[in-house]
């Protein structure tokens, strides 16, 4: 359940509600920039609360787990500014015993591609949002390769170097605004 900052401390009704469905997590239930009220409601709580935009960096996942804010940890590649701070929100939480998930922000085939990659990190042990950016853009997607499960399973992507896509130019420059070529 992802509740985008919903609720308030005082809404002791919803989160005893809650707490007995057997969720695997709430996600951000209460205001991004309150740890303390989160620990508080973690402390409360059977059910682990997941911080999501409460965490723009590695310092932030530490300051809330080690708070007791919750205990699981949405990285979005986008929100933390990049490949290399995720990795390091995913090991700051993989060793304070938290698990991860790979959230999206409906980014284009390039940033799903992205977030399978991360995906794969040994800690990225929940289910995340790394469906094909078909779903969300059709036709429009900036890549060739449809990114779909089968069966429930996901593949990387490997038909290229780097992420292992390979760029649409055609649909690239079809939207492209402005380009300087250097």
């Amino acid at each position: 359940v992802d509740a985008n900052s919903a609720y308030a401390l005082t809404d002791v009704r919803v989160f005893e509600g809650l707490d007995e469905l057997g969720l695997d997590y709430i996600e951000q239930p209460l205001a991004h920039d309150d740890l303390v009220d989160h620990a508080e409601l973690q402390a409360m709580l059977r059910t682990p609360v997941c911080l999501d935009e409460s965490v723009h960096s590695a310092a932030d996942a530490r300051k809330g787990l080690a708070l007791g804010s919750g205990r699981v940890i949405n990285v979005k590649v986008g929100r933390v500014r990049g490949l290399l701070e995720s990795r390091k929100v995913h090991d700051v939480a993989q060793a304070f015993g938290a698990p991860v998930w790979c959230g999206g922000m409906l980014e284009l085939g390039i940033g799903r591609a992205l977030n399978l990659h991360m995906s794969s990190l040994e800690n990225f042990s929940l289910p995340g949002d790394t469906a094909s950016a078909t779903r969300y853009w059709g036709g429009n997607d900036v890549i060739h390769q449809r990114l779909d499960a089968t069966n429930g399973v996901q593949s990387m992507p490997q038909d290229g170097p780097g992420l292992g896509v390979t760029l649409r130019t055609e649909q690239i420059e079809r939207t492209l605004i402005r380009s300087t070529k250097f």
